[in-house]
């Protein structure tokens, strides 16, 4: 690398004259970004993007990045492509953070209006090491994560790795809040002056080291600096006398002891038998011994520096001369390659690594008073027994200090979400905060962050568009590891369609939807919730209102709908629900069945709906009849992306804010494939971001709706979408097409009737018949009311004067009405051709 390119400042490659001048306004420059927020769905965008390329053998970035390290490093660009998948990323934040998006101001608990979020410490310094090239980028991307404004400080030795890789990241985030928050530099720690610099402004730094390395840094951390202590760990093996005796058990530890030369702290330096015996501790030494060498042939070391060698060499010297007493043995390859060293003093000791293995008697029962001492330095113990003395002798090690217990072979593997030395690092580079407030005007505010500015967004993909016959072929190669839920849809569109979430996916989704519905008005400390969405067959509604409800901690009577409406009357009354979720067909007839009893209990307040939509005829009907305060959407969504949209108290009509935690949307022409002007109509097309699943990119949902502009009147900045029907409401019937909703809007404005409308079509002899049908107990009379739909729907007039279609009103009995088997749904058009 140039000299004009050894630094990273913000995106930019500079010298060390500009970075040195740039240094001394370092304090300025965490100022004027801190207060900008970094999502969290920004970082895992790029990661995403660049774990991709890492993946990739013929990919630029993977080529460049390789050219760093050594010909025969075939794993660590590997282990970087792994550790900054997306999938793993979020499950670290839901371990470590408890959610996706740890850093916006919810509600915990959302019958208090107490808000909490996970808040960057600030400017978070990062002293990596020089023996871990992956350590120093993952060290950041983990700052990032938590919001930080991040240094670097590598050393001067160093490769350009971790630079490279950091201002890739930058590059892959073209809203540059990743860039503005990266500096990485690399010079010697001998610079005293620049180390000063970084430390004396830093609210948090995390140093990776030995004791001297931590006390230097921890006397230039100013008062007040957190330090974060990534130090020098030992770990070791516990094994009973069976797993000591059994060779597939010794061959794994040699494996674990061979893999990364023992340079990772969670490698085995110690093996401890539970015995006290002397000759036991020698006669497993040569038996190990022999495996050590078996798999050791088979990984040939690489040759250590001349310090290593020197240690390793003056190590294995005094346990000879030790040995004349009887306290050790030494078995070691001839070639030097490996050493094991008995030893019958069970006090722990660090080894010299680079395949050096002490071995030693511990009993159970002496466990923790002789590993207590060495605390603060232990970290892995793998442990080699059956069930019971698995879970025995894990307590005893953690109270001896110990962080991580093993299967033997598995020392230096881990899992998503892992505690490093005990602890969530993400946790360490963040602050919990809070805002409690008492004013009644914050009951419906779910998110503080949301009054404030728009989400930043990451761009919506480029790639083909997504319909249900295709979601639908992608679920025959989805991993099952994926698919924890199944749903099925309604089938009101069409044949039922199956949709799959991993229990991750579906819990983020809830708590989405819980905070859309306390915006939408519920109020989970006072309202009495009955759930009257079906339930049954797959079909999702009542499950999920279930959850909603339950992740609200709200008060509620899972009754669900039943054919019953007596039944159902009774159970409101009963438990004094006052609130109602469910179908608006079935709510309506549930009213109209039950409106005496429901109206002398003091009446139900709330309605909260979904699948379809009331009219302005039926909410006049259930204010001013029922008593009815408010009637509102409780979600958008759909079973195979999930909740997309909330309303708020000031929504009026089919008007939704979109729930960009989870999705992004694109509004496109209705002929073609492209973007329509702000505040036009066009299909409705969202991409699932929060989704580790199925994974769902620019899915056509089949709704038709329009953006409107400007921050709403509830106060939120989040966009919003007013929803213009479906695709499918529009039939071609006698060569004309037909909009279900002009009928229903004629029936409504020219009648005055405010009950449900089905079309039906059939092929008649010759040509078309399209029948209207309306609900017997408010249609008018069948004249009247064809008179008003061939006034109002002007193509029907035209149609049927031409002869093209038959057309009829019939009116019917409520339970004529089709419906979907499972959702309870109205089949708003019935085609019989």
């Amino acid at each position: 690398m140039t000299t004009s390119r050894l630094h990273l400042w913000q995106g930019e490659f500079v010298d060390d004259e500009e970075a040195g001048r740039r240094l001394a306004r370092l304090a300025d420059l965490a100022g004027r970004v801190s207060p900008r927020p970094l999502p969290t769905d920004v970082v895992l965008g790029a990661c995403e993007t660049i774990a991709t390329a890492l993946a990739d053998p013929a990919d630029p970035l993977r080529v460049r990045l390789a050219a760093h390290l050594p010909a025969d490093d075939a794993m660590t660009l590997g282990e970087l492509a792994a550790a900054l998948a997306r999938p793993v990323l979020e499950r670290k934040l839901r371990r470590e953070l408890g959610g996706p998006r740890p850093e916006r101001l919810t509600r915990p608990d959302a019958r208090q209006t107490v808000y909490e979020a996970w808040a960057p410490v600030g400017l978070l310094v990062h002293i990596a090491p020089g023996n871990a090239a992956a350590v120093a980028p993952l060290s950041v991307v983990e700052g990032l994560l938590a919001g930080n404004v991040n240094v670097l400080k590598t050393s001067g030795s160093d490769t350009a790795l971790a630079v490279d890789l950091l201002a890739a990241l930058g590059a892959a985030d073209p809203s540059g809040l990743i860039a503005e928050r990266v500096i990485a530099l690399r010079f010697p720690s001998s610079r005293e002056e620049w180390l000063r610099a970084l430390c004396e402004h830093a609210d948090a730094v995390a140093v990776w080291g030995g004791d001297d390395a931590v006390a230097a840094i921890t006397r230039l951390a100013p008062p007040g600096c957190r330090v974060v202590e990534w130090g020098h760990r030992i770990s070791f093996a516990y094994l009973t006398r069976d797993a000591a005796a059994d060779d597939a058990v010794l061959d794994a530890l040699a494996e674990d002891v061979c893999r990364l030369e023992q340079q990772a702290c969670s490698s085995p330096q110690i093996v401890y038998l539970d015995t006290e015996q002397d000759a036991e501790v020698f006669a497993f030494a040569d038996r190990f011994a022999e495996r050590l060498a078996k798999v050791s042939d088979a990984r040939p070391a690489p040759p250590a520096d001349p310090a290593a060698r020197a240690e390793v060499t003056a190590t294995e010297l005094v346990a000879r001369l030790e040995g004349h007493v009887g306290l050790t043995r030494v078995i070691a390859a001839e070639d030097g390659s490996w050493r094991v060293l008995a030893d019958v003093r069970p006090a722990p000791a660090a080894s010299p690594l680079h395949r050096s293995v002490l071995v030693k008697p511990l009993p159970r029962h002496a466990v923790t008073s002789t590993l207590r001492p060495m605390r603060r330095y232990l970290q892995t113990a793998a442990i080699g027994g059956g069930r019971a003395d698995v879970a025995e002798l894990s307590r005893a090690v953690f109270a001896a200090g110990v962080t991580r217990v093993t299967p033997v072979g598995g020392m230096l593997d881990g899992y998503a979400g892992e505690p490093h030395d005990g602890v969530y690092a993400l946790q360490r580079y963040s602050r919990r905060v809070s805002v409690r407030v008492e004013d009644p005007a914050f009951r419906a505010v779910a998110c503080l962050d949301d009054l404030v500015a728009p989400p930043v967004l990451p761009p919506a993909p480029s790639g083909p568009l997504l319909g249900k016959a295709g979601v639908q072929r992608a679920l025959e190669t989805l991993d099952a590891e994926q698919a924890h839920l199944y749903f099925r849809s309604g089938g009101t569109t069409g044949a039922p369609a199956l949709s799959v979430f991993t229990c991750d996916d579906y819990d983020n989704q809830m708590r989405a939807a819980a905070l859309g519905l306390v915006a939408a008005g519920f109020d989970p400390a006072r309202d009495r919730a009955a759930n009257l969405f079906f339930c049954g067959g797959m079909y999702g509604s009542f499950i999920s209102f279930f959850s909603i409800l339950e992740r609200l901690n709200a008060t509620q009577i899972p009754m669900a709908a039943g054919p019953d409406h007596a039944v159902v009357a009774e159970a409101l009354v009963a438990y004094r629900a006052d609130t109602v979720f469910g179908m608006p067909s079935y709510l309506w007839q549930l009213f109209h069945a039950e409106g005496e009893r429901l109206r002398a209990y003091g009446g139900v307040r709330k309605v909260f709906y979904g699948g379809e939509h009331f009219t302005a005829e039926q909410r006049r009907v259930l204010t001013e009849e029922f008593g009815v305060e408010v009637i509102r959407s409780a979600a958008y969504g759909s079973t195979d992306l999930g909740p997309l949209g909330y309303q708020c108290e000031a929504a009026e009509g089919s008007v939704h804010h979109v729930l960009t935690d989870l999705h992004t949307l694109e509004v496109l022409d209705r002929h073609e494939d492209r973007p329509v002007p702000a505040g036009e109509p066009g299909r409705l097309v969202f991409t699932s971001r929060a989704r580790s699943g199925q994974r769902l990119e620019r899915y056509e949902i089949g709704d038709l709706g329009r953006e409107i502009a400007g921050r709403c009147a509830c106060g939120s900045h989040t966009p919003r979408l007013e929803l213009l029907g479906r695709y499918g409401d529009v039939v071609r019937v006698g060569t004309y097409f037909f909009n279900y909703r002009r009928f229903v809007r004629a029936a409504q404005e020219r009648l005055g009737y405010h009950g449900e409308v089905q079309l039906l079509l059939d092929a008649d002899a010759g040509r078309e018949r399209l029948t209207v049908r309306l609900d017997e107990r408010y249609a008018p009379d069948p004249s009247a009311a064809r008179e008003a739909f061939t006034g109002d729907v002007e193509e029907l007039a035209a149609a049927e004067a031409e002869g093209l279609l038959a057309f009829e009103v019939v009116t019917a009995a409520t339970d004529a009405f089709e419906r979907t088997a499972t959702s309870g749904k109205l089949r708003t058009v019935i085609d019989r051709r």
